[in-house]
């Protein structure tokens, strides 16, 4: 991670810059980073300002129908969060692309527009990083957040490439997976398929395949 003693000129994004707990919640306030996603690691904050062209929101949109067209079927109870923030005050703070909520216990936390509070409620299942020039950190030192934040599977997906690395967290460490755990069944290489056929096909042949392929199983 890029240090630096104090952030003192304007913060470069896409780089960990050494800071404190203080500064990197008044840089949150600042609205000038207002569409940035914020992290904040072992006294190092990023912000990455979130993509205006459709490659990433593509993706997004993809993972996202996947997921929740599969838990349809399979009627697995899930909540879907994009771009939400979930916060250790003064250890770490996380935004993914997308997150989930899965399974028959889980405590939905209240409808506000503040950081999930991680010392009250518990990290999200699954999370989603989807990443064009931040692939290497996505893979990097964001699985590492998330191995500290208790969530059980973290996806990376590459944008350029349209390849999803999985990854399941236990005791603090991860592995990769072919097939997801927390989705059981859903095979990784089917959400690789539906970004492929993202590029020639339009949302509603994907939709009609998703339906086609989970009505079978």
């Amino acid at each position: 991670m890029a240090s630096n003693s104090a952030i003192t000129q304007v913060l470069e994004t896409d780089i960990w810059v050494k800071a404190t707990w203080e500064e990197f919640l008044n840089f949150g306030e600042d609205s000038t980073w207002e569409k940035g996603n914020f992290y904040y690691y072992q006294e190092h904050m990023r912000v990455e300002m979130s993509p205006v062209g459709p490659l990433h929101s593509r993706h997004n949109s993809v993972v996202s129908r996947v997921v929740n067209f599969y838990t349809a079927f399979r009627n697995i109870r899930i909540v879907e969060l994009i771009n939400a923030s979930f916060r250790k005050t003064g250890i770490r703070e996380f935004q993914p692309d997308l997150s989930y909520y899965i399974g028959a216990d889980f405590e939905l936390p209240p409808r506000t527009n503040t950081p999930i509070n991680l010392n009250v409620f518990a990290p999200p299942a699954l999370v989603v990083e989807i990443g064009a020039s931040s692939s290497a950190d996505d893979l990097g030192v964001k699985r590492l957040i998330y191995e500290h934040s208790a969530v059980q599977e973290y996806w990376a997906a590459n944008a350029n490439t349209n390849a999803v690395f999985a990854f399941a967290i236990t005791a603090g460490g991860s592995g990769t997976i072919q097939d997801s755990l927390v989705l059981p069944g859903l095979e990784i290489a089917l959400v690789e398929e539906a970004l492929n056929r993202s590029q020639t096909q339009d949302d509603g042949e994907i939709n009609r395949w998703l339906i086609q392929t989970f009505s079978q199983g």
